[in-house]
């Protein structure tokens, strides 16, 4: 009886820290409990892109709230819907995708990250813009490491 407590315990131990230790890089020769290993790599997929944007964001000269306001001088009565930090053409710029109010489509509103100028601006259809959205998860699969065995 004691020792099915004792393995009861032990286990329980051994869940709380690989759920702690996921948050970690180090890589550890316990294999975490199955709860713990089905939740990891979500939490360093999130880690991996936030901390990425967090990089790109230190590298930056201007503000994203500065970027913002100049996209948005492009497009009257626009409200961006999703904006990201990215290296694009060896250049860091801040990326907005701009709705206008009974127009179709998005208004694309790249802004230099380290000067403020306007890079790019071009209207994308609906139709273009699941072209390009398709093309950015083949490229982004395409630089997925391959696991090592």
């Amino acid at each position: 009886m004691f020792k099915v407590i004792a393995v009861a315990v032990a286990i329980a131990a051994t869940t709380t820290v690989a759920g702690a230790q996921g948050t970690t890089t180090s890589k550890s020769s316990a294999k975490p409990a199955t709860t713990a290993s089905t939740t990891k790599p979500t939490h360093k997929k999130a880690t991996k892109a936030s901390s990425s944007q967090a990089t790109l964001k230190k590298e930056a000269k201007i503000s994203e709230e500065t970027a913002r306001a100049t996209a948005l001088k492009q497009v009257p009565n626009g409200t961006v819907k999703s904006s990201e930090i990215e290296r694009e053409n060896g250049k860091l710029i801040y990326s907005f995708d701009i709705t206008v109010p009974g127009k179709s489509g998005i208004e694309e509103v790249n802004v230099n990250a380290i000067d403020g100028s306007v890079v790019a601006h071009e209207h994308e259809t609906p139709k273009s813009e699941k072209a390009e959205a398709a093309q950015e998860a083949k490229e982004a699969k395409a630089k997925k490491p391959v696991a090592k065995k």
